[in-house]
């Protein structure tokens, strides 16, 4: 029987998007953690100016274990497409109810 082999054209198609598609899930993995320490940067500015100390600290720890996460993915150069769409979906959900949660995490906390 004959094997059907791909050219090499196309093998190197494939390859280029394998390593386009590695490449950017590094820069997205760099990005969220950025956006971690940006955020809980954020927090603590806000809660220095007179913010809810507990909801803003609760508020923080989604990013904390995001950084942390991204920590160790980084230093081990293992990089996750798991990680990379859990955290925007963190990002988004947080960032959109963010204000309903701080008043209800600080209702349930007075």
């Amino acid at each position: 029987m004959k094997r059907h082999s791909q050219p090499a054209g196309l093998r190197l198609i494939i390859t280029d998007l394998s390593e386009m598609s590695h490449r950017n899930l590094v820069i997205i993995t760099k990005i969220l953690l950025i956006y971690s320490f940006f955020f809980i940067a954020i927090k603590a500015f806000a809660i220095i100016k007179g913010a809810w100390l507990e909801a803003n600290l609760i508020l923080c720890l989604p990013f904390v274990f995001l950084a942390a996460i991204g920590i160790y993915l980084n230093k081990s150069r293992k990089y996750s497409w798991v990680y990379v769409i859990t955290g925007i979906l963190i990002i988004v959900l947080v960032r959109y109810f963010e204000r309903d949660l701080a008043v209800a995490i600080q209702s349930a906390i007075s």
